[in-house]
């Protein structure tokens, strides 16, 4: 009897930590829109320095932790970046085109020479 149970309770736990995992990052906003993750960002970032420490103090580990270093990235800024530069070259095409092709054409006239 016990090797049937054992796979059920596997996946009994498998699915009580996936459901454990969905409904904490619904309820804390990280599902919901850019406002509500930024706010659940802000949240985690109040939150985890001060656990840390407390663990470390119950576990009996007296080191210190670097500082979180400052990500200065935008996701809005790189998508910005990226369509400028696609648009460009989008732009640039004919010109670099003809460009090379004339380069190809000067190659071979100083190849056959």
């Amino acid at each position: 009897m016990a090797p049937r149970i054992l796979p059920l309770v596997k996946l009994a736990t498998k699915v009580t930590i996936a459901g454990g995992a969905l409904y904490v990052a619904c309820d804390s906003g990280l599902l919901g829109n850019s406002q509500q993750g930024s706010e659940a960002l802000e949240k985690a970032k109040a939150a985890v320095p001060p656990a840390i420490e407390e663990w470390m103090k119950y576990f009996g580990l007296e080191a210190q932790l670097p500082s979180v270093p400052k990500i200065e990235f935008s996701p809005i800024q790189a998508w910005n970046s990226g369509v400028r530069w696609t648009i460009s070259s989008l732009s640039e095409a004919p010109t670099k085109t003809t460009e090379y092709t004339n380069q190809g054409l000067q190659y071979l006239k100083d190849l056959t020479k």
